[in-house]
């Protein structure tokens, strides 16, 4: 299967469409074109809504530059072969989405080919897949928008022009792709690759990315190229496809082409006939629907728009674009998980949140506390190791604490709640024993309900340290719990139960009321119980 994502791209200069022109020709339709019945439209050919004055002049279609710059980064972020020179040609067919008669994109000569994207286990492709699959990128090709189509069961359907026009890219993989799973996170590694570069105006979720997906199937075995068997990524000779259009969610991806992948298998394995047809998927339902049948590349009749000149680009414009372009998710995951210790899970989550500010939360808390470290006497190498150690307990706090707090008060995320030098500080105070991790916490929801006051201040004016208490005030303590938990110092003593020792430290640091040292307070524990120091 191969996929075809198209993505709205941003407008870097204006909010103008990315082919701006008008007809010499009203239509009395136009202004009821939104939510009116397809049947009734029968002579618009507008390209867009534009002002009464507007459209009693007549101007030559003209492309709009400020859409060129996120296209740019988007065929870079896809490691496509740029071209200098790539030409706009008409797209002909008759159907209610496209009133004009045809579209404008880039058959002939699109201005990005020859790409790829790498797809790792942790973005989630099929475990059959193995740990990597590159999927090629055919080429990226600028076009416009259509109108948005609303079934309205039984027999209606209703279009919204609003989109029309509107710029698009279109991102075309080859057929290297075989399974639902890696075809979903395929969809979802480009959506985050173009929202990394801000190559799109938003997102799957809000309509910024559609994804079309051509499924075929053949019999195991059947028209095999020698390749194949050794690579199974290879292409090889492929069944008769459908493609299934204009899919708005990861889940739907998936779920759309194992129905139709389902019912392919059943129709060939019922001696039927797979026949090429534009299918379409309903969220929630359980096959896909015929919508028309499949027109082939004849029955486009492309051809060059006549009023679109070609679109030349200059290497200089597209290296300064190169060297501008912002770090990319994997690169992102490389260096959270290689300089700051931080596992996969958690840097990709960290990437995934709120749209990338919680990882520029992250970063910005890391780089405060590195400055009230920077007088620190340990050697480099000791100061690295205790960085990344930071590093990790700064992640806890960023996805954990601050998600438990956001997610019980239904509150969007902000930078602002808790601010960064806050929790650098509340951190290098927990880790220099200085505070509890019970005060550490409360300090942590105090700011984020809106204490003005910074937890310096908090710390000093309220007594808050951590006092250096005598050994025999640990000592004390300890011998309280352990003669009220027999049981539970059998278990430990005798049955080698030493998760068991958790629970006493627990209650030592509750007793101690904020004031006890977790360390000192286990290694009391250990010596006490014999417990041996791990």
């Amino acid at each position: 299967m191969n996929i075809i994502a198209k993505g709205a791209v941003r407008n870097d200069l204006s909010k103008f469409l990315v082919f701006q022109g008008y007809q010499a020709t009203r239509s009395r339709h136009n202004a009821s074109l939104r939510g009116s019945n397809p049947k009734q439209i029968d002579t618009t050919s507008i390209r867009r809504a534009v002002d009464n004055e507007a459209l009693d002049r007549w101007e030559l279609t003209a492309f709009q530059n400020g859409t060129l710059l996120p296209a740019i980064r988007a065929a870079l972020a896809l490691n496509c072969c740029i071209q200098d020179r790539s030409n706009f040609d008409r797209k002909h067919y008759f159907y209610a989405d496209q009133p004009a008669g045809y579209q404008i994109t880039q058959y002939y000569h699109p201005f990005a080919t020859n790409g790829s994207i790498v797809l790792h286990n942790y973005d989630g492709i099929s475990s059959e897949d193995g740990e990597t699959v590159e999927v090629g990128i055919k080429q990226i090709q600028l076009e416009q928008d259509t109108a948005k189509t609303i079934l309205q069961p039984p027999d209606e359907a209703r279009l919204d022009f609003n989109r029309v026009s509107h710029p698009l890219i279109e991102i075309i993989t080859l057929p290297q792709i075989h399974r639902p799973q890696t075809a979903a996170a395929c969809v979802k590694k480009i959506q985050a690759l173009l929202q990394a570069v801000n190559a799109v105006s938003t997102g799957m979720e809000l309509g910024g990315l559609r994804a079309d997906v051509n499924v075929s199937m053949r019999r195991r075995g059947a028209g095999k190229s020698p390749a194949y068997e050794s690579d199974h990524h290879s292409q090889a000779k492929l069944g008769q496809r459908t493609e299934i259009k204009n899919m708005s969610s990861i889940k739907a991806v998936e779920d759309a082409i194992v129905a139709e992948r389902d019912r392919q298998i059943f129709v060939l394995e019922n001696g039927g006939i797979v026949e090429g047809e534009t299918r379409g998927w309903t969220l929630g339902a359980s096959d896909t629907v015929k919508l028309r049948g499949k027109e082939g590349e004849v029955d486009y009749r492309y051809m060059p728009d006549p009023d679109l000149g070609c679109l030349i680009l200059s290497s200089n414009l597209i290296d300064t674009i190169a060297e501008r372009l912002p770090r990319l998710p994997d690169e992102k995951i490389q260096d959270l998980v290689g300089r700051h210790g931080l596992t996969i899970k958690d840097a990709r989550t960290l990437i995934d949140l709120d749209d990338g500010e919680r990882l520029d939360y992250f970063d910005t808390v890391c780089e405060e506390y590195a400055a009230l470290r920077s007088h620190s006497k340990k050697p480099s190498e000791a100061l690295q190791k205790a960085e990344r150690k930071s590093s990790v307990i700064i992640a806890n706090w960023t996805l954990h604490e601050l998600g438990g707090l956001l997610s019980a008060q239904e509150a969007a995320f902000s930078a602002n709640k808790v601010p960064a030098r806050d929790l650098a500080y509340i951190v290098m105070m927990l880790e220099d024993e200085k505070i509890s991790g019970r005060t550490a916490k409360q300090l942590f929801a105090r700011k984020f309900n809106g204490d003005a006051q910074d937890v310096k201040s908090m710390i000093e004016r309220e007594n808050l340290m951590m006092e250096d208490l005598p050994e025999e005030r640990y000592v004390s303590i300890a011998r309280e719990i352990i003669v009220q938990n027999p049981v539970m110092v059998a278990q430990i003593k005798e049955k080698g139960q030493i998760g068991k020792l958790a629970f006493f430290i627990g209650q030592m640091m509750r007793r101690g009321r904020g004031k006890f040292v977790a360390t000192k307070a286990e290694a009391t524990l250990r010596r006490l119980l014999e417990v041996p120091k791990q």
